[in-house]
């Protein structure tokens, strides 16, 4: 049994505290690409358009109708094809493809950070696990 000394705790909170800044960091750096930018204004557009914000109640409203249908078994194939074609009445405002698009491309910038974080943390699991999960 190991009993940590207050050094150590001092020590782990110190790197704990460490990388929570690095994480900070990071954020902000995120906040000031050009992907994120243009997902703030596209999102801000969005909001300011009368139309598209009336196209996203009624398509949230029949959304909400459908899941409740959904539950209880009374959904109908008519009912899937009126939920479709309010989303593609939303998704085909320019203001919405514009918001849609830069909604994609700020997505894939932080699957590239996802992806240069998680690389030095990779395991292979399946070597480590023996037994059932090795060929």
């Amino acid at each position: 049994m190991s009993v940590e000394s207050d050094a150590d705790t001092e020590a782990e909170a110190t790197e704990l505290s460490h990388v929570e800044q690095l994480g900070a960091e990071l954020g902000e750096a995120i906040a000031e690409t050009p992907e994120y930018r243009t997902f703030e204004e596209t999102k801000a557009a969005v909001e300011d358009d009368d139309e598209a914000q009336q196209k996203v109640s009624e398509f949230e409203q029949l959304r909400q109708e459908f899941m409740l249908a959904r539950q209880t078994g009374e959904a109908t194939q008519e009912d899937v094809q009126q939920v479709q074609q309010a989303q593609q009445e939303l998704h085909s405002l320019p203001v919405m493809e514009e918001y849609l698009e830069a909604q994609e491309e700020l997505e894939a910038k932080l699957e590239a950070v996802n992806d240069a974080i998680s690389e030095p943390l990779a395991v292979d699991f399946g070597q480590q696990g023996g037994g059932c999960c090795e060929d």
